[in-house]
């Protein structure tokens, strides 16, 4: 944040809310007059705060990405297994089927995707995030093969890519409405191939 006048809103909250609207509408749909009506602040107040809107999603996918990584590595840290992280956070994400949850999908996925391999921060961040998933399911991965759940002798890289693909379309599976029903077969049948 730029440094001026003290600044006359809270600052998380205002992250926060551009966060939502991001994750709602998408980095390139969403307007400056949604952010600025979201975040309750003037547009000088934004660009001294944040600087533009590129940075100021910077930011709220960074604390969007955070947060969910702090939660999803304590959770691996207290998980009874590696094998039993991965088949709980599948199966609670598929849980989801139906509600406004799932029809959000994931910020980091749903920036991914709309980004693509496009020049520019927002898709270096997006991409860097999409890679902090993967590295997660590595590091569950090979605590499941060290506890002997998955086969020592596969490529834990590449399971990692598998489970980052898995959740990325399960998301998109979620989000396009899915019944309840489909996404727990999905699910299970996705588990299955890992523990094979």
């Amino acid at each position: 944040m730029t440094r001026g006048r003290p600044l006359a809103f809270d600052p998380d909250r205002a992250i926060n809310a551009a966060m939502e609207t991001f994750w709602s509408h998408g980095y390139q749909a969403t307007s400056m007059r949604e952010l600025l009506d979201a975040m309750a602040i003037s547009r000088s107040s934004l660009y001294q705060a944040f600087g533009s809107k590129e940075q100021l999603f910077l930011e709220a996918l960074r604390r969007y990405r955070d947060g969910l990584m702090s939660r999803l590595h304590r959770q691996l840290d207290t998980a009874p297994s590696g094998l039993a992280f991965v088949e709980g956070l599948f199966r609670e994400t598929g849980a989801c089927a139906g509600t406004e949850r799932a029809a959000l999908g994931c910020l980091i996925f749903n920036s991914a995707s709309e980004l693509g391999q496009r020049e520019g921060l927002p898709s270096q961040h997006a991409a860097q995030s999409v890679a902090a998933i993967t590295e997660l399911f590595y590091q569950a991965v090979s605590r499941a093969q060290a506890e002997g759940d998955v086969a020592a002798d596969r490529d834990a890289r590449a399971l990692a890519h598998y489970l980052t693909l898995g959740m990325a379309g399960l998301r998109t599976l979620l989000k396009s409405g899915i019944a309840p029903a489909q996404a727990e077969q999905t699910v299970e049948l996705l588990l299955q191939t890992l523990r094979q």
